[in-house]
């Protein structure tokens, strides 16, 4: 299994869904070799206990480390620096209601293409050497991150024993086509996000090769909702009977003590999440503003980081409402228990997101939600209000009408807490098997 992050060391909900998953799959018996990035900042731990491996080494013949009650998943870590969100070039935009003029606010995320592409460059003639061009989402050595990575996967690769690569989002896909390539054993990639999905339609032309060529090469696709499989199929033209749809779940909350809770008199609206461009905190504040004109005693939370903060807090401010949103920064561990707890909604006003896990954690924690029609989530989840991202006045009514209609509050949260117990990582893990047999068989015929 091949991936760019573990909790602690997390950015996102890939890391919640490999720890998930794996976590599931050493119940049900699987020996996993996870690779990762060497670690640079250990930070908090969370939910996890690490042994942390030594620092200092350059070779791939180098560090591993465990997770507690995972017996059988073994960790490697390799000399990559792989940093998947960094600041690329603002932009102008507009939010914009129905029959109302819109904000102006700066918006950063959607990259310039690259102009120069070559083909052939770097391992198998699948990664380019070079820097990224102006406005692109990553670092001008991402790619040499992503070369070196592939190399020591697969350095590490021809001395295991294993049946199956798992390789989870881009950045891992050609670390896979090498190993596949090298050891003739089936590649199975794992969709968590699109290019199309953090860039709208000014995509990264390098970024969309990688993952058109992983897509390809690999024998079989899992997706983590039928919104992906279907832009997998639309934009990558991958035939739809290639793919699986595998749905994230979330693990058991622990609800055992935590630090105490701030006291309050006002209704707690929360946004936790990367503050980016595909997830929407501009409408977040733009529906913050219609809420606060009607009712005073709200607060918005915004938790979370992201190359868009800066401009939210200023289009917070423009709007007058700057006292009544606060900026928490990232959250991780207690601080993400404690903060659902408080909440009395959570909203996900996501442009495009292809799961979205954070609405399972708040309804696991008893908190109604809100979600973009535009995710993945909102496939599996029944008792949740559901309202298109862009449309900031109907965000603004559910939101009201939750604060405002205790009873409406005590049905989402009844019913959402046992609705997510259908989810589960087991199952999640069972498909994910079942993937892995079908993918093994395809790849046979080629090897005779």
């Amino acid at each position: 299994m091949l991936g760019w992050e573990f909790p602690p060391f997390i950015s996102g909900g890939l890391g919640t869904a490999c720890f998930g998953l794996t976590k599931a799959m050493n119940d049900i018996g699987l020996q996993v070799l996870f690779v990762l990035p060497r670690p640079v900042n250990l930070g908090k731990g969370t939910h996890v206990t690490l042994v942390t491996p030594p620092r200092g080494k350059a070779s791939a013949d180098e560090s591993k480390f465990t997770v507690e009650n995972m017996a059988n998943v073994q960790f490697r870590t390799v000399d990559a620096a792989l940093f998947p969100y960094s600041t690329p070039t603002p932009r102008k935009i507009k939010v914009t209601t129905p029959g109302e003029p819109g904000y102006d606010v700066t918006e950063v995320g959607q990259p310039e293409p690259t102009r120069s592409f070559r083909p052939g460059g770097g391992m198998l003639g699948f990664i380019s050497g070079g820097a990224a061009g102006p406005g692109e989402h990553y670092g001008g050595d991402m790619m040499v991150e992503v070369e070196r990575y592939a190399a020591m996967c697969l350095a590490i690769a021809q001395n295991e024993q294993f049946d199956v690569i798992h390789a989870h989002d881009w950045m891992t896909y050609a670390a896979g086509i090498a190993i596949s390539a090298t050891t003739g054993k089936p590649l199975v990639v794992h969709v968590h996000s699109t290019e199309f999905d953090r860039s709208g339609e000014n995509v990264n032309q390098r970024i969309y090769h990688y993952e058109r060529q992983g897509v390809h090469t690999a024998q079989r696709v899992i997706a983590v909702s039928h919104l992906t499989k279907n832009i997998l199929v639309a934009r990558y033209g991958v035939p739809p009977e290639k793919i699986e749809v595998v749905y994230n779940a979330i693990d058991d909350v622990n609800n055992g003590p935590l630090p105490p809770p701030i006291s309050k008199d006002e209704k707690i609206v929360l946004f936790l999440g990367r503050i980016t461009m595909q997830k929407g905190p501009e409408y977040f504040i733009a529906a913050a503003k219609k809420v606060l004109d009607v009712m005073d005693n709200v607060r918005f939370v915004m938790a979370g980081s992201g190359d868009m903060m800066r401009r939210v807090i200023e289009l917070s401010a423009e709007m007058g409402i700057g006292h009544k949103v606060l900026f928490t920064g990232f959250l991780r561990g207690d601080d993400v228990a404690r903060v659902y707890k408080m909440a009395d909604l959570y909203v996900m006003p996501s442009v495009s997101e292809p799961f979205g896990i954070a609405p399972l954690e708040a309804m696991a924690h008893d908190v109604p939600v809100i979600i973009s029609k535009q995710s993945g989530v909102s496939e599996v989840l029944t008792h949740a209000l559901k309202v298109d991202f862009w449309d900031v006045n109907e965000m603004a009514n559910k939101i009201i009408a939750v604060l405002r209609h205790p009873p409406l509050q005590a049905t989402l949260r009844e019913h959402g807490s046992f609705e997510i117990r259908k989810l589960s990582w087991h199952d999640s893990a069972e498909r994910c098997v079942q993937t892995y047999r079908e993918a093994i068989t395809k790849r046979q015929p080629a090897l005779v």
